[in-house]
């Protein structure tokens, strides 16, 4: 076949797969955007993509791209090598900007190898895998002790898991470092490789590669940054907007949604206090649950039982600290 015994249709292949992966990467840094600015909605869409047919088929096409491009990298090297002894690439004008990468571009590759298993782990393994083996959600307890069920598309706590831990950002940066040295390089050779060397665009191609590359990898950097600063703080853990949003994922994920909004006495949550169920943030306005939403009080055991046991508190018991002060008086006939 003229892509696999050709050296012009293998590098075809390593130009077309290198391509694909760059419009990936440039669309998970504009994803990874979205979790700064708007961090439900980035729950929405890792939730949008799940485990649907056409996530799971992009999924299978990006690993068969990540998979033939990786194997036909050492393809080439190992039959450049045995042509032109330290010769890596079949390209032959080397511009000294870029003669260290093209010298290395293997060595980079495993690096950003090595950083795509701990990613994979980090955050597909616990989402779209998870939800394709029907694995029940783990439980997170928040900020404010609170007990939860960790859905596998609340992307953000997976945010706050991974970067709670120093080591994790210094090795992204590594790790976007060799992806920048990679990318500069076989942007502009994926075109050489294609035909495109002369002397008017070759330069051209070169600059929008290191622009391009740089912007990206930059993006990548300071979403990293920002993700640790938001994980050292909590953030994901605290923000009542995101916890409201845990529990409705959690109960989706576990088939709660359409079940009953009951109280510790089993009468309906909108009428006396919540007994700390997932599914209860769904309480309606009148209970005292929507001034101490239900989840800020299932972190405290009998928190349930009402404010006889915590003074101005709807949803909680004297040795709950994470309560939510409410007023009590709509429960004084219930809880006495």
């Amino acid at each position: 076949m003229w892509l696999t015994s050709s050296s012009v249709g293998r590098k075809l292949v390593m130009s077309l797969t290198g391509a694909f992966l760059i419009l990936f990467v440039t669309f998970h840094a504009l994803m990874n955007g979205v979790a700064i600015f708007w961090p439900t909605a980035y729950n929405v869409v890792c939730e949008f993509l799940g485990a649907n047919w056409y996530a799971l088929v992009g999924s299978l096409v990006l690993a068969a791209g990540f998979i033939v491009h990786i194997l036909y990298a050492l393809w080439l090297t190992v039959q450049n090598r045995r042509a032109r002894g330290h010769e890596r690439y079949a390209v032959t004008s080397r511009p000294p900007q870029v003669e260290w990468s093209s010298k290395n571009m293997l060595i980079l590759g495993f690096v950003v190898v090595a950083f795509l298993v701990l990613h994979l782990i980090q955050f597909w393994a616990k989402m779209q895998l998870a939800e394709i083996c029907g694995c029940p959600g783990e439980t997170v307890t928040t900020a404010s002790g609170a007990t939860i069920l960790r859905s596998p598309a609340a992307g953000t706590l997976f945010l706050q898991e991974a970067f709670a831990q120093w080591w994790v950002l210094v090795a992204y940066i590594v790790a976007f470092v060799a992806l920048w040295f990679h990318m500069t390089h076989g942007f502009w050779s994926m075109f050489q490789s294609c035909g495109w060397n002369g002397r008017t665009w070759l330069p051209r191609l070169k600059k929008c590669a290191n622009w391009f590359t740089t912007i990206i990898i930059a993006l990548f950097i300071a979403e990293a940054v920002v993700f640790f600063v938001q994980a050292q703080n909590n953030y994901y853990l605290e923000n009542p907007e995101l916890n409201m949003q845990y529990v409705e994922m959690a109960a989706t994920h576990n088939g709660e949604a359409d079940a009953p909004c009951t109280a510790a006495d089993k009468t309906p949550c909108g009428k006396t206090v919540c007994d700390g169920q997932a599914h209860c943030n769904d309480c309606n306005a009148d209970t005292p649950c929507a001034d101490a939403p239900c989840i800020t009080c299932t972190g405290c055991e009998g928190c349930a039982e009402g404010c006889d046991k915590c003074e101005g508190c709807a949803n909680g018991c004297a040795e709950c600290a994470g309560c939510t002060p409410a007023p009590c008086a709509a429960n004084d006939s219930i809880n006495k």
